[in-house]
């Protein structure tokens, strides 16, 4: 299970899970009014969530093709791709059909096997995030609000976005964007570091070519205005 992001009055949550986000929106509020703070909720981030695919989950809401339609579009014009409904509702289920979305039952909610994402926390800071037990494969992303830590590697054409840290216990070979909301104190640890590309903040480097053949843990981060990688024993 994921990290949520809460909107006041638990009206709608974001959960970042293994295959983009899950958004779930409350059954009972106006369908005008949750659809616009579900807007100005990703337009305050519209760079963190821009190019993740969307399960979004209705419950029991009966939502016509027209209003599912325009859920997909409000998504489309951020940058975000509705590819799953979670739905208890034959006529939501039917609309999705229509518009050649997978529909499934609200008790298929992805990212909620314990054995591949698991939420986790600093009992210092009290900053939440994620861990991914198993490689990330080509394809996938991963984004959250908090840090990520992957039990296995991360492959190129996989991707994955934090507001923390990031920490890889395998190869990483993808790119990795840590403090994606402009923290220059995050940093990226791997056990081996070649990645396609790395951001730290508004910092950008990739990996040299013909990196050494040496494998070693290497922590990335700021220093002197630019993202230095330095080895670790």
């Amino acid at each position: 299970m994921g990290q949520y992001f809460r909107m006041q009055d638990e009206l709608i949550s974001i959960k970042g899970v293994k295959d983009g986000l899950l958004i779930s929106l409350s059954t009972t509020e106006q369908w005008k009014s949750i659809t616009s703070e579900l807007a100005t909720k990703i337009d305050a981030q519209v760079d963190f969530y821009s190019g993740a695919n969307v399960t979004v989950d209705l419950g029991t809401r009966p939502v016509p093709k027209y209003e599912l339609s325009s859920l997909k579009a409000l998504l489309e014009r951020r940058g975000l791709t509705l590819t799953v409904v979670l739905s208890d509702s034959d006529t939501t289920n039917q609309s999705a059909m229509a518009l050649d979305l997978r529909a499934e039952t609200g008790n298929q909610v992805p990212g909620r096997d314990a054995q591949e994402t698991v939420p986790i926390s600093s009992e210092e800071t009290g900053t939440t995030g994620i861990m991914f037990k198993r490689t990330l494969r080509s394809g996938r992303t991963i984004h959250s609000e908090g840090h990520v830590v992957v039990y296995g590697d991360v492959n190129p054409g996989a991707k994955i976005i934090a507001d923390g840290d990031i920490i890889i216990w395998g190869r990483l070979r993808g790119t990795v964007h840590a403090g994606a909301s402009g923290d220059e104190s995050a940093i990226i640890c791997a056990l081996d570091m070649s990645p396609t590309q790395l951001r730290i903040a508004n910092y950008i480097a990739t990996s040299p070519p013909g990196k050494r053949g040496n494998i070693m843990p290497e922590v990335a981060l700021i220093r002197d205005n630019q993202i230095v990688v330095e080895a670790r024993d």
